[in-house]
Formats: structure tokens, C-alpha cells, sequence
């Protein structure tokens, strides 16, 4: 009989785990959080030092009945939940229900699910963090403290089903202040000058731009200065008057952290941050190779370090020797240096050994695990061979007064990127091997090209999370929930990866900053973040954390109760049903709906009506918002199920947006 328990977060370990271990010990699963805040109520104690009132979450009330079961008889129980803050805590927490009658407890942290780190973690066993539960369980109440008293007045004063988080709302501002970016901007025409020319001999054409007139930089704003200085080059002669040549180092890449993946899987693989995540999450727990029992392919994908553990980066070094040559692998391995407030005992992601290469183990995995993995076996490895080495090329052409400039390069030593290329990477540079000083060159072709400024970007979810990151919002385990929780609220809407803010978006956006400015501060946020980091190293008292927020919070809170005016957004037309009261927009687990204003006494609703006609044929209905189960949004026809008309796009602009009118 097993005399130790291990208790591990997710079910997929339990089978891995358990045989790396043997028989002495039994491997069971917490399923997550067991012990947690009440749902019905604040659960802290703001007046007595911010005291939580941790109670088992119904739901889970089974699965603690059956640990307690397999604690019966153990003698020792080891926590093995996820290595950072949270599973501290969930393992913390689950210490007074299970250690009883005299049990030792020991905490035993391992990044990747193989048997030399579960067995090293096993012999480094070592007492929970107090500070890091701390740190979990101040981050736990400050949200809390936020979400549960800023939703109740979005409740009454805009409506029902709405929600505000201490993170979620900083993540909301950051998208409609790009968006309000976006519709502010005003496009400045500018022109510019290309040429194509060619030397006898040389196989391909040269584009060179204008860069200067005399000496200066031209800025051209019109089709006449361009078509002007078109027309004066048709009698110039054009000659190569300088060649700089000189070789450039391209430094491989840092192996992944959470961030760099989500944005590299997007960009690469279309992965949006959940899905990457919950792949990675696979990959992490366990896939069963042949004959192999499963094994963890990649270390925990949760950090923001990249640090490389020493084993790892001798092992990668022997592979790069073997299968690349002694010149990709430099005299000392590379080292990169992790974001000021990384978790530096965490490592980076990587694969758990270098040996399984991708195409040895494609065939035992799914699409998008072979996808993932992939992406980062090849990132890691990349990272510790040399740099790739370039020839750049700037060739500088001189028209009479004007000088044109080319720019190319040519790759001379592969070094990493032999196997992992960005998409800067991919684009063709033209060759000027056959140019050199003194070249007389014939014009073929003038390319005088309109252009206008752009806008900034709408983002995408990797860059919003790269943004974050910046900014120091959120952390490494938050990022794909954040975004996650912003869409499923309807406050934006998803687009082939890429991130809108809805109407109701903008309404919570605007009310939350007027009335919550410390809290929607992108700065004091990431101020929080810190702190929160120096309570996990023991250097700040999390009760003082706490108190120093609160005092400021509920003054904000205060005033917010009693100065916002409740909003009603009219739409403009009667309710069909009572006649006497208009039509208002509101918003519910499927999005947008109109509703009559005199609800409940009236509880007429209808689609949001987008104003435009079903495009099927034959059909008199029109177009309405609908609302698909990962917050993306569609278009349907009011007459379903008569018309089964589905579009993701609009055929053409909507109507005006539905007037915002405060109520008193």
C-alpha cells in the first residue's frame, strides 16, 4: 500500500506521474481550485486586515471528499500543483482539510513532467512559500475588491449581465484608446520617386528611391513635384558614385516565453492566445509516444524568464555539434536576459528533450500539437546556435542632383537561422553582387508612387498581449484570460485574430476612467504588478499592500455611486408590443438585443436589427447581430428559421449607431 499521497491540479499528470514515482506513492488529482471565495458574496474582510473566507467551491465539494479519502492511512502528502503563485496557494489551501492526524506535508515543484525532474523535485522537497501565497492571495482579493464592488454599479447605472476586473478593464481602455486612434486619424498623401536600372551583364534590374535633392531629403506631397522630377530625370546619367559593403550579425532568438509564444503562434500559425495555450497546456501534461508511457514534451508554459537550465543547454549543444557542425555552435552558450520583473527561478519554454525531434514524434500527436511543437523545439534549438552572418550591400546612385539609394544583402553563414526564421527573415533582398563604383547604369523605368500615412494598427490578440507585456499588465498566466474575458462580456469582437471594441465596450470603457481613474491607469496597474512581485519576494507586507489600495479605492467608489447617471442608449423606434415606450439597446449572453424601455411591466425583445436587407434571394427579412459561443459575431436573418442566411461580414455599411442618452 502507498504510504504517500501526491496531489497534482490536472487529471492529464495523474497517469505520467504516478509511474515515474511507483507504487509507494498515489497520484490524484485536485481539479484546480477547491478552496476559493465565495461567488455569492464579497468574501473579505476589509475591516480586519483584508481577511479572506475561503470556502469549498460547491462544485468541487465531491472531489475533496475523495482526496480525503485517499488521505486516509498516508503518512505523507506531497503537493505537486503548477510551480507558480496559484498552485502555491491551491495546494496551501488544501493543506487543513487533507494533513490531518499528524501528516507531514512537503511542496515538491518541477517545470517539465520527466522522470529526472519529477524524481529531483521529489528529493529537493522543501515547506510551502509563505510569501508567494501572499502574493496569490493579495492578487485574489484586490480583484475581488475591484470586480465585486465596480460591477454592481455598472448593473444599475448601464445593465445587467456586466462585469469590471481590476486587469480586464485596463486591457479594455488599452483597445478603445487604439481604436479612438484609429478613428481620429487623418491620412497625409506623400509621393515617392523609384527607378529601375540596368547594367550590362547583370542578370536582374536594380530599384533604387530617391533619398535625397543637393543633399537634402525630399518630401514630396504632390503627383506634379514627382511627375516634375520624373520628367528632369529622363536626361540625367546615372552612375553608382559610392559602394559600402560590410558584414552583419543576425543574434538568434531567446527561446519562448508565455508572451513570445502566444505572438509567434499567432503570426506563424494563426493560434489565438486560448487556443495556444490550451495546446501548450497538452503538450505540458503529457502525450503517450509509441510504446512510450506519456511523457511531458515541454516545460511549464506559464513565464516570463528565459532562463535555460544547464542540463538542457549542454544537451541542445551536443545535438547542434552532431546534426549542424561544430561552426554553428558558439565557444560559450548564448545567454539572454529575462524582462526586471521575471520570475527568474522559472525557465524558459522549451521541449523536455532536445532528442525528440519534431518529425520523430509528428505521427503521435494532433495537427495542432505537431504545429506547436514545432514551433517550439525549433525556437530553442535556434537559440543556442551561432549568429547567421550577412553581406549587406548600400549602393548610392547619383542623377545630377539627385541621389538614389539600393540596399541589399546576401546570407554568407546560415547559423540560426538555418532553423527558425521571423517573417522579416523571408523577404527576398535584392542582389548587388554585380554593382560597383563607377557603374554607368541605363534607366529603364521612373516610378513616381502615390502614398498615404496609416493609421496605427488595430490589435491583433498577440499584440495586444506584446503591449501588455510592456506595460507590465497582467502576467504570463493571465494574458490569454483577459482577453478571453473582454470578448465573452461583448465588450469587443474577434476578427479573423485581430480586436474591436463594441458600443458597449466603449460605454464601460469611458464610465469606468471618468469614475475610476487610479484603477484605469495603465501605469498605477503595473505599479500593482511590482508590488505584487516584492510581496512574492518577502519584501512587502501584503496586508499593507492592500490597505494602501483600498483607502483610495473607496473614495473613488464612493463618488462614482453617487455622481453617475444611469445610461440609456435609445434606438429610435416604439415598442410594437406597448406602442408608448421606446426601444432600448441592451446586452445579454448573446450580445446586442433590443428591449422596451418600460421592462419588466413590458418584456418585448427582438434581435438588434442592423438595418440592412437579407441578401438571399426572394427574402423580406432583414439582418441581425448574432453571437457565436467563442464571442465572435455573425449576421442572421430575422426571419429564421424560414431563412437560413449566415454571413460574417455585412454587405454593406450599417445604419447610425443608436443614440447614448443619460437618464436621471
Amino acid at each position: 500500500m502507498s504510504k504517500a499521497l501526491v496531489i497534482v491540479e490536472s487529471p492529464a499528470k495523474v497517469k505520467t506521474i504516478n509511474k515515474i514515482l511507483g507504487s509507494r506513492y498515489k497520484v490524484t488529482s485536485s481539479m484546480g481550485h477547491l478552496i476559493d471565495l465565495p461567488k455569492s458574496m464579497l468574501g473579505v474582510d476589509v475591516d480586519n486586515n483584508f481577511e479572506p473566507k475561503l470556502i469549498v467551491v460547491r462544485a468541487k465539494q465531491k472531489v475533496l471528499g475523495k482526496l480525503k479519502k485517499e488521505a486516509e492511512g498516508k503518512t505523507e502528502i506531497y503537493f505537486a500543483t503548477d510551480p507558480d503563485r496559484e498552485g502555491e496557494a491551491i495546494g496551501w489551501n488544501l493543506v487543513p482539510h487533507l494533513a490531518t492526524g499528524g501528516k507531514k506535508v512537503f511542496r515538491v515543484v518541477f517545470h517539465e513532467i520527466t522522470k529526472e525532474a519529477v524524481l529531483k523535485a521529489f528529493e529537493n522537497k522543501h515547506d510551502f512559500s509563505q510569501s508567494k501565497i501572499n502574493a496569490q492571495n493579495a492578487r485574489r482579493i484586490l480583484d475581488r475588491i475591484v470586480g465585486y464592488s465596480i460591477s454592481p454599479i455598472l448593473w444599475k447605472k448601464v445593465g445587467s449581465r456586466l462585469s469590471a476586473g481590476r486587469v480586464q478593464s485596463v486591457a479594455l481602455r488599452l483597445i478603445v484608446d487604439r481604436e479612438r486612434e484609429i478613428q481620429k486619424f487623418v491620412p497625409v498623401e506623400y509621393w515617392q520617386v523609384g527607378v529601375l536600372l540596368k547594367k550590362d551583364g547583370a542578370r536582374d534590374l536594380l530599384e533604387a528611391q530617391l533619398e535625397r535633392i543637393n543633399g537634402v531629403k525630399p518630401e514630396l506631397k504632390t503627383a506634379e513635384e514627382s511627375r516634375s522630377i520624373a520628367d528632369d530625370l529622363k536626361a540625367k546619367l546615372f552612375r553608382i558614385s559610392s559602394v559600402n559593403v560590410r558584414e552583419v550579425k543576425r543574434n538568434a532568438l531567446p527561446p519562448f516565453i508565455t508572451s513570445t509564444l502566444q505572438q509567434e503562434a499567432f503570426s506563424k500559425l494563426g493560434f489565438n492566445a486560448q487556443r495556444t495555450m490550451m495546446v501548450a497546456q497538452e503538450l505540458y501534461e503529457g502525450v503517450e509516444i509509441g510504446d512510450e508511457d506519456a511523457v511531458g514534451l515541454i516545460t511549464y508554459m506559464r513565464t516570463d524568464s528565459v532562463n535555460i537550465a544547464n542540463e538542457a543547454i549542454e544537451k541542445v549543444r551536443k545535438y547542434i555539434a552532431k546534426n549542424y557542425g561544430e561552426d554553428h555552435l558558439p565557444a560559450v552558450p548564448n545567454k539572454f536576459k529575462s524582462r526586471k520583473s521575471a520570475q527568474e527561478a522559472h525557465e524558459a519554454i522549451r521541449p523536455s528533450d532536445v532528442a525528440r525531434t519534431p518529425e520523430s514524434i509528428r505521427k503521435f500527436l494532433s495537427e495542432d500539437q505537431s504545429k506547436l511543437y514545432d514551433l517550439i523545439w525549433k525556437r530553442f534549438v535556434s537559440c543556442q546556435i551561432a549568429p547567421a552572418v550577412f553581406e549587406t550591400k548600400k549602393v548610392e546612385i547619383t542623377a545630377g542632383q539627385y541621389q538614389f539609394g539600393a540596399s541589399g544583402s546576401t546570407l554568407i553563414f546560415p547559423g540560426c537561422l538555418a532553423l527558425y526564421k521571423t517573417a522579416d527573415d523571408e523577404e527576398k533582398k535584392q542582389d548587388l553582387s554585380f554593382y560597383d563604383e563607377g557603374d554607368i547604369l541605363q534607366m529603364t523605368e521612373i516610378k513616381p508612387t502615390q502614398h498615404f500615412t496609416k493609421p496605427p494598427a488595430r490589435f491583433s490578440e498577440a499584440s495586444l498581449v506584446k503591449t501588455m507585456e510592456e506595460d507590465g499588465i497582467g502576467r504570463p498566466s493571465t494574458y490569454a484570460s483577459i482577453i478571453q474575458t473582454v470578448v465573452l462580456r461583448n465588450y469587443v469582437t474577434r476578427d479573423r485574430g485581430y480586436i474591436t471594441p463594441t458600443q458597449l465596450g466603449f460605454i464601460i470603457c469611458d464610465l469606468l476612467v471618468a469614475s475610476f481613474p487610479k484603477v484605469l491607469d495603465i501605469g498605477f496597474t503595473a505599479s500593482m504588478e511590482e508590488s505584487l512581485d516584492l510581496v512574492e519576494e518577502g519584501a512587502l507586507d501584503h496586508v499593507k499592500l492592500l490597505k494602501d489600495f483600498y483607502g483610495p479605492f473607496k473614495e473613488e467608489l464612493d463618488r462614482a455611486m453617487a455622481s453617475i447617471e444611469k445610461t440609456s442608449i435609445s434606438f429610435g423606434k416604439s415598442c410594437p408590443k406597448c406602442n408608448d415606450n421606446t426601444m432600448v439597446v441592451k446586452w445579454g449572453r448573446n450580445g446586442r438585443f433590443l428591449s422596451c424601455s418600460n421592462f419588466p411591466n413590458c418584456k418585448h425583445a427582438e434581435p438588434y436589427p442592423m438595418g440592412i436587407k437579407c441578401p438571399s434571394e426572394g427574402c423580406e427579412g432583414e439582418l441581425v447581430e448574432r453571437r457565436n459561443h467563442r464571442g465572435g459575431v455573425f449576421y442572421g436573418c430575422n426571419k429564421y428559421p424560414d431563412c437560413k442566411h449566415i454571413s460574417n461580414k455585412l454587405p454593406v455599411k450599417p445604419s447610425e449607431q443608436p443614440a447614448v442618452t443619460p437618464e436621471k
